[in-house]
């Protein structure tokens, strides 16, 4: 039986029941089991409406929970991470969702809830950069990656269909972007600094390596160096054509050296673009202009030694 330490035995538990088309669902009561078997208080709090979820977490994390544990896919997670980062409460995470890139970033166990739960009681907290996003008068931290151009043109029409349901939903917005694909005027700043200022098909500012359930965006990413990696795939003239060449490479992580990316570094990031919107953790941040920043060290985590 897994025993939790000393210092994490009142847990505040988020759930989303939504998450990865119901596997967020069909985890809550194995969790719930687990945790309860472990001896620990569970304060539950199931996700209905990010920002009522996101205060209740935070309500109970500041009435003393030692551990604020998410049970989702990243967008449930990133709820979780306002309240972990407004209060200094730990952040375990057991991955439930579609993609899972956070979990992937802290080698967290994706196919086994247990040894989630686990990890989460027992491994060593250690501290992680977040990154903060400012749109307007809004701002959020995430923890994985912010996208804005064909990506969130993708989302943008996944989340205004009906029909289909399901993955199939996705695939079909993508082919109707694919089909219409053209690249955008962009602007991108870097600490100050104009580092491109023309056509782009897409552009990533984030913390780890991934999104997209294991899209390698970011390959040299690392959520402990302070810094934002950057990355930017520029116009081409045949976009329809080079695009399939290059997202291969991008799931390997080696599309650094195709001549249409730019990879860059830095703390404070500014994008901006005609209309369009910008995602955070797979979770809609706003339109752009945004400005992005990071945040060193901000969150605790409880996850395996880097």
């Amino acid at each position: 039986m897994t025993q939790p330490t000393p210092d994490r035995r009142h847990v505040a538990l988020l759930t989303n029941p939504a998450s990865g088309h119901g596997k967020g669902g069909r985890a809550i009561q194995p969790v719930l089991d687990r945790l309860r078997a472990s001896g620990v208080r569970v304060d539950h709090v199931a996700e209905d409406g990010r920002d009522a979820a996101e205060a209740a977490v935070r309500e109970v994390a500041g009435q003393g929970a030692d551990l604020i544990l998410s049970v989702g896919g990243d967008g449930t997670h990133g709820v979780a991470l306002q309240a972990a980062v407004a209060t200094g409460t730990p952040l375990g995470v057991v991955p439930a969702g579609t993609g899972n890139d956070l979990a992937r970033a802290l080698r967290i166990p994706r196919s086994d809830l247990g040894d989630a739960v686990t990890l989460a009681l027992e491994a060593p907290v250690r501290s992680i950069d977040v990154g903060r996003v400012r749109t307007g008068e809004q701002e959020r931290f995430f923890a994985t990656i912010v996208t804005a151009g064909f990506d969130s043109l993708v989302t943008d029409r996944t989340n205004a269909m009906r029909w289909p349901n399901g993955k199939a939903r996705y695939l079909l917005a993508i082919g109707m972007e694919y089909f219409r694909l053209a690249p955008r005027d962009f602007r991108v700043e870097i600490d100050g600094e104009l580092v491109h200022d023309g056509p782009a098909i897409l552009t990533a500012v984030g913390n780890t390596e991934s999104y997209g359930g294991g899209m390698r965006i970011l390959p040299t990413a690392d959520p402990a160096d302070g810094l934002l990696d950057v990355t930017i795939l520029e116009g081409v003239r045949y976009p329809r054509v080079e695009l399939p060449a290059v997202l291969p490479r991008i799931m390997r992580g080696t599309h650094a050296t195709h001549r249409a990316v730019r990879t860059l570094r830095g703390r404070r990031v500014r994008l901006e673009s005609g209309v369009m919107n910008a995602y955070a953790d797979g979770d809609p941040v706003g339109a752009l202009p945004v400005t992005i920043d990071v945040v060193p060290g901000a969150l605790q985590v409880a996850a395996p030694s880097a």
